[in-house]
């Protein structure tokens, strides 16, 4: 158990500030805050960071060598205490800005599958809150799901819980969904006291 407030890192991966995604994750950390751990918002589309170069070096010093904000964003992980990731839906996978953050955490992978360095003690909790305007996308949120599922492994995440939410186009959407904004700040309330209990 912790001593103090868990951090909980709340990713908003919308290049659209204020949209269906970043609203349910504010939902998100509205339970979080009620459930006693402390939300830390962090926008991929504003962390300006650079995209990843595949250069590898980062397999031999398990550093990244592009020297840009990026390095608060490592901060930010390295402190979280769970993680929690929202996305819009574009073309069937996250939008550009959340990609480029997502392939910046290749050093994570490269310590632990080829520098072979010791992972953590237990894994961290967290969930995945995704949400498109579906119609005519006969690919649903699979192929969203799945990579930041991916990211989150290397990160030593557990995915405790994950919302789709469809529907929803226009930032004025999502306030037609009550129930999804509620089952929002659920999951928000879950990680948090999945976080400030630990691991069994």
């Amino acid at each position: 158990m912790l001593d103090q407030s868990p951090l909980v890192l709340c990713i908003a991966g919308s290049p659209r500030r204020r949209g269906n995604s970043e609203k349910l994750l504010d939902e998100c950390m509205k339970g979080v805050r009620a459930a006693g751990g402390e939300p830390v918002k962090l926008v991929a589309s504003e962390t300006g960071v650079r995209m990843c170069q595949g250069c590898n070096a980062c397999s031999i010093s398990g550093e990244c060598v592009i020297r840009d904000s990026m390095a608060e964003v490592y901060a930010a992980i390295d402190t979280a205490d769970a993680i929690v990731v929202a996305s819009p839906i574009f073309f069937a996978t996250v939008p550009a800005a959340l990609k480029i953050v997502m392939d910046r955490l290749q050093p994570y992978w490269a310590r632990r599958y080829v520098l072979k360095e010791p992972e953590r003690s237990s894994k961290r909790p967290g969930a995945i809150i995704v949400a498109a305007a579906g119609g005519a996308n006969p690919y649903g949120a699979a192929c969203a799901i799945k990579p930041i599922r991916s990211v989150l492994g290397v990160l030593d995440v557990d995915v405790l819980d994950v919302l789709e939410v469809f529907g929803v186009d226009s930032p004025s959407d999502i306030g037609r969904h009550p129930e999804e904004l509620e089952k929002a700040r659920a999951i928000g309330e879950a990680v948090a006291r999945a976080a400030v209990e630990g691991p069994a």
